[in-house]
């Protein structure tokens, strides 16, 4: 009897001893919601699972980040830098990107319903299973144009352009 609860102590160490170096490891997402984020340089971070919800972002610079996953919606975009951003998973619902650069950008499987894309530039963008309404996909399909240089998806193709 007293062999197994020795046994079981000892393991128990054992996990315990092993698992904390990869605990100490673990961070919790970067969390922006609700912040005054004008003009702030985020370019060529990585922000993966960052949240952004309803932040104001306008002028702010996501050149080449690692969005993947991050939440940012029912923020103010507008005229914001997102040029080879990663936005794969990310939840940019409610946004307006009124002006933005979305060029070269990634935003594969990503839910943009509800956002706003007047006067974006979505030049080799891709939309791959990219969560849109038919009204946006018409909009976007009329200015699509270009191959995104990380997929090699044409823009027009992912956003199943007539």
């Amino acid at each position: 009897m007293f062999w197994r609860q020795g046994l079981a102590l000892i393991l128990g160490m054992i996990v315990f001893f092993i698992a904390s170096p990869a605990l100490a490891d673990w961070t919790h997402p970067l969390s922006f919601s609700n912040a005054e984020l004008t003009r702030r340089d985020f370019s060529g971070q990585s922000l993966q699972a960052a949240e952004f919800s309803n932040a104001n972002l306008e002028l702010v610079n996501f050149a080449g980040a690692d969005l993947r996953g991050a939440v940012l919606s029912a923020s103010v975009m507008t005229q914001a830098n997102l040029h080879g951003a990663d936005l794969t998973n990310a939840m940019v619902d409610q946004v307006n990107l009124t002006g933005s650069d979305l060029s070269d950008a990634v935003l594969k499987e990503t839910l943009l319903l509800r956002a706003i894309f007047t006067n974006v530039n979505i030049s080799s963008a891709d939309f791959t299973d990219a969560v849109l309404d038919k009204a946006q996909i018409k909009e976007l399909c009329d200015k699509a144009s270009g191959v995104n240089s990380k997929t090699g998806v044409q823009t027009r193709d992912s956003l199943g352009c007539q």
